[in-house]
């Protein structure tokens, strides 16, 4: 479904999020100070805007209140991510997704009412250190300080098994919630579903039982 989405701070984050965005279709509103980077944004937005994000009349002039989500992406300026989190709010925005810089930045965050704070790089490397510990890990997404969701290739020993045979969640206390196959992905699989050698598993869990399955 087509969805409006407004990205105040052209830096690589908010570059980044913006092109991917409206190469998935979604309207999008890039936003900067810097006249250079809005029009960098031409082709890969819906709409571009030189303004501040820390002006509340310049905001509200472009029509921020109709979008369905702002993700305020201001790199080094931690006053003015702060200031322009706290506007979004008090406007009445239900959507506002903030980048942290480093822990604190992310209390305060937190602590104005940003719906989702994002840490772009602690959240790459933690990916990153996860292909380097384990083959067999594919994708890996941080839940939370303790449960993860990781994407973990089939070994030979499941292959032809169901998961009823495999057991997993008896074994590991890790939860299979879909089977990728090629380009397709079976969500919720039941008990007598098959894996086959080249399947990608999609398991949540205890980042500690899910080193335990990874290791099996």
């Amino acid at each position: 479904m087509k969805k409006q989405f407004a990205v105040i701070g052209l830096g690589r984050f908010g570059i980044s999020v913006s092109t991917e965005l409206h190469k998935l279709g979604h309207d999008v509103l890039a936003i900067d100070v810097n006249e250079h980077k809005v029009n960098e944004m031409v082709n890969d937005s819906t709409y571009s805007a030189i303004a501040d994000g820390t002006d509340e009349k310049a905001l509200r002039n472009l029509g921020i209140t109709n979008f369905d989500h702002v993700i305020v992406a201001i790199g080094d300026n931690l006053q003015a991510s702060i200031l322009c989190t706290l506007l979004l709010k008090d406007m009445g925005i239900e959507s506002v997704w903030a980048k942290a810089q480093n822990y604190y930045h992310h209390k305060v965050l937190d602590k104005i009412g940003a719906d989702k704070i994002i840490h772009p790089e602690h959240d790459m490397g933690n990916r990153i250190v996860q292909h380097l510990m384990s083959d067999k890990v594919i994708d890996y997404i941080e839940l939370s300080d303790d449960y993860s969701i990781v994407e973990i290739g089939a070994t030979d020993d499941m292959h032809r098994k169901t998961l009823i045979d495999l057991d997993i969640r008896a074994k590991f206390g890790v939860t299979i919630l879909g089977i990728k196959r090629g380009k397709n992905i079976n969500i919720s699989p039941m008990a007598n579903d098959k894996i086959y050698r080249d399947d990608v598993l999609i398991v949540i869990g205890h980042k500690n039982d899910l080193k335990r399955f990874e290791e099996s």
